[in-house]
């Protein structure tokens, strides 16, 4: 029997000989590689229009649909604060096609404020990318008789309950953040509910209420106005359009520091391949100064994290969170 040399098999004789298995596991990298996205893709915004979820996702969504040469459709879908849209995301199908807008509020807040939540944040979810973080203001009355945080902790030392503070509703960040901040700082200030920013201003500009927590780049007008005294910042650092309030570190009144980050989401069990894509992708995006330039404008710190970054950051606030807020005690509506 004569012995047949390598050499004098063709091509397609080695492809034959490759087991069935061996093909079959080609497959789906070709897929995830050559055909995503191949149709359009969804974002679901657990919020209404015109808030800091729908402005970062519509953000994001205009420019990574130039990127991949494919619509990318928001989706407003709210209620029960971030319940029904981040769990419709987290039910949603595995492919790539539905992206989730999350953010503190409803990837970690919501882990300590309700005890039979219908996600875990961290099993049912992997960031795609972190684009931007914004700090929160602390804004007093414009005649309430103090001028920095560490006086507003000295009189509700000696005179438990009688300072008020607004938030935007049981379990709103604002809340949150202020709950925390009197809870770590040891002083009893009141708290007093609203259904939204809007009436909770009302009452600080009135001079109804003594304190209020906000987004900076939401309070900012408020304090360039003179309507209100900015007395502390949030974030781990000073904010550039706030440069002469400090933040509740540099005060020394409480161990605490909150960003509310935002990005892209997509349910754990999406293809590795595909998670990689829409990374690269997504990245691009972040990237670009253009962007960096609008996030900076309206009071924001544009983010540059890579995978590992973006799952320690979002792993750590979860963890952190939860706990404190459930040391607390604090509940949503």
């Amino acid at each position: 029997m004569k012995k047949i040399q390598a050499s004098t098999f063709k091509r397609r004789d080695i492809v034959r000989a490759l087991p069935a298995a061996a093909l079959m596991g080609l497959a789906p990298l070709a897929w995830a590689q050559g055909a995503y996205p191949n149709r359009a893709l969804r974002v679901i915004v657990p919020q209404p229009p015109g808030g800091g979820f729908d402005f970062v996702a519509r953000a994001l969504g205009e420019r990574l649909s130039k990127q991949i040469g494919q619509s990318v459709v928001v989706e407003n879908k709210p209620g029960s604060g971030t319940l029904v849209g981040t769990d419709a995301a987290a039910k949603s199908d595995p492919d790539g096609y539905t992206l989730l807008m999350g953010s503190v509020s409803n990837i970690a807040l919501n882990m300590g404020l309700y005890d039979k939540l219908s996600y875990d944040s961290l099993r049912d979810f992997e960031p795609v990318g972190l684009a931007v973080s914004y700090s929160y203001t602390l804004m007093a009355r414009k005649d309430l008789p103090f001028n920095t945080l560490q006086d507003v902790v000295a009189y509700a030392k000696a005179n438990p309950g009688k300072l008020n503070y607004a938030s935007a509703g049981n379990g709103s960040g604002q809340h949150v953040l202020a709950a925390a901040l009197w809870h770590l700082a040891g002083v009893n200030v009141t708290h007093v509910p609203y259904r939204g920013a809007q009436a909770a201003y009302q009452d600080l500009l009135g001079g109804r209420v003594d304190l209020f927590f906000d987004l900076s780049s939401t309070a900012r007008g408020q304090v360039q106005a003179g309507t209100v005294k900015a007395l502390a910042l949030s974030g781990a650092e000073r904010n550039p359009m706030h440069p002469e309030v400090p933040t509740i570190l540099e005060s020394g009144v409480a161990p605490l520091d909150l960003e509310s980050w935002f990005g892209y989401f997509v349910p754990s069990k999406t293809p590795a391949a595909v998670q990689e894509r829409l990374r690269s992708e997504l990245a691009k995006v972040i990237a670009q100064p253009e962007l960096q330039e609008t996030f900076r404008k309206a009071g924001g710190k544009p983010l540059a994290l890579n995978t590992e970054q973006t799952r320690a950051l979002v792993r750590r606030d979860v963890e952190r969170w939860t706990k404190l807020v459930r040391d607390i005690g604090i509940k949503a509506d």
